[in-house]
């Protein structure tokens, strides 16, 4: 998990400090879903693989994961929400590349690989 979400993140900052990311209202925002989800992707394979799961354990492991990170992402944004009037940014922070931004991009991928862990713990358990 620790070489995923490094994996993830080193993407993400690269990413963003090569000029890779849009800066328009769709195309930055799905560039970094893309990257967080694909990290979902490789914490519910990796939990299928070293659990020895069937077909349907794999299939359930990747939509749980799946599941868990987009919840994780949605109390990510309302942390975020919550969080930004406190701040003293003049625009958007795609557009300012307040240091804020590559904070946050850092715990957003903490936070979704946070959910999709847990999420396939919750689904351990009930097994």
């Amino acid at each position: 998990m620790k070489y995923i979400a490094l994996i993830a993140i080193g993407t993400l900052l690269l990413l963003e400090l090569s000029g890779s990311i849009p800066q328009s209202s769709v195309g930055g925002p799905m560039t970094i879903a893309l990257v967080v989800f694909a990290a979902a992707l490789a914490v519910g394979i990796r939990d299928a693989w070293l659990n020895n799961r069937g077909l349907l354990g794999w299939i359930v492991s990747i939509i749980v994961s799946f599941v868990g990170t987009f919840i994780a992402a949605e109390i990510g944004n309302l942390l975020l929400v919550a969080i930004l009037p406190l701040m003293s940014v003049e625009g958007s922070l795609a557009e300012t590349r307040h240091p804020l931004l590559y904070v946050w991009m850092i715990v957003m991928v903490l936070l979704t690989m946070l959910g999709s862990w847990t999420a396939l713990r919750l689904v351990d358990r009930l097994r």
